[in-house]
């Protein structure tokens, strides 16, 4: 009997944990719990940032080619670079000729340039200003070598604008219009009438105005942050003027006065009194010591040989 009962305990504890080592039959809350998850992971995945190229070409509306839009990262900022030279240079003809030289030897190009005369002292003198484009990279190169044309750099300036930020504003707004222009299109195709399909053609026609708007935009921001902008004016070296001789003042005569006359003849008569004292002052003082004694002796011996003799 006991060994019955200890048969009957074994044989229950083995189908206990023989059931709880069963797999368990998912329920529905176990189910929908799981597809959540997944839904959960998979949104996750759909809105992590995937890595942009380094080059995403644009749709052209027009048809015709356009720049790619760059991701400007902020370590690689967009600047529109400018510069002004003034140059005096010795021969305006020599300056252009090296000037083009620097501009082929850095890649870049003449966008503009204007010659024009001016006299000086009876010769018309040469000058020019040109409006160069250099890529950037080389602004400084060619900032160095434009400065050797001349003898003199009269004025120099340089500035840079920072379009980074603006640049990438416009490449949201493009996408953003580039979604509407798609979602307008499926409009179009479900236009049930001529009116309702006009509607949409016009609207999507002011879309793509904008579009064109924005790319031209960008177009114009890439472009003059890829080369940056020189403008040069070129001055001759002018020889000084001769220097005019001095006139020589002609005088004025003055007219006749008597009292001028007296006043001079007064003067006249103080300078000659004057000049009388100071002489007999001079005899007194200088002659008389010295031609006195001797005309003295002289007079005594003739006194002396003229006396009667007893």
């Amino acid at each position: 009997m006991k060994r019955s009962l200890w048969l009957l305990l074994i044989v229950f504890s083995v189908v206990m944990l023989s059931a709880c080592a069963a797999p368990t039959t998912p329920t529905p809350q176990m189910v929908s719990k799981t597809v959540e998850v997944e839904k959960v992971v998979e949104k996750t995945v759909a809105i992590a940032p995937t890595p942009m190229p380094a080059a995403t070409p644009l749709p052209s509306v027009s048809g015709g080619n356009v720049l790619p839009v760059v991701a400007a990262p902020r370590t690689n900022r967009m600047i529109v670079k400018n510069a002004d030279l003034q140059l005096t240079v010795e021969n305006t003809d020599v300056a252009i000729d090296r000037l083009t030289q620097v501009v082929g030897d850095v890649g870049g190009y003449i966008i503009s340039s204007r010659v024009w005369y001016q006299p000086w002292l009876g010769v018309d003198y040469k000058y020019a200003s040109l409006t160069l484009g250099v890529p950037v990279d080389q602004f400084e190169t060619a900032m160095r070598r434009l400065r050797d044309i001349a003898l003199t750099v009269d004025d120099e300036r340089a500035g840079g604008q920072d379009v980074t930020d603006e640049y990438v504003d416009l490449q949201s707004r493009l996408r953003n219009l580039e979604a509407t222009r798609d979602r307008i299109r499926t409009f179009l195709d479900q236009a049930q009438t001529v009116e309702e399909a006009l509607k949409v053609n016009a609207e999507l026609k002011s879309v793509e105005a904008e579009i064109e708007a924005v790319q031209g935009r960008m177009n114009y921001l890439y472009d003059r942050a890829a080369f940056s902008t020189i403008t040069v004016q070129l001055s001759p070296r002018l020889p000084d003027p001769p220097v005019a001789p001095t006139p020589t003042p002609t005088p004025t005569p003055e007219p006749w006065s008597a009292g001028r006359v007296a006043q001079d003849a007064s003067k006249t008569l103080t300078t000659i009194l004057r000049a009388l004292a100071e002489l007999a002052i001079w005899f007194g003082i200088v002659v008389l010591p010295i031609v006195l004694p001797p005309v003295a002796l002289v007079v005594g011996i003739r006194h002396f040989l003229k006396r009667p003799r007893a």
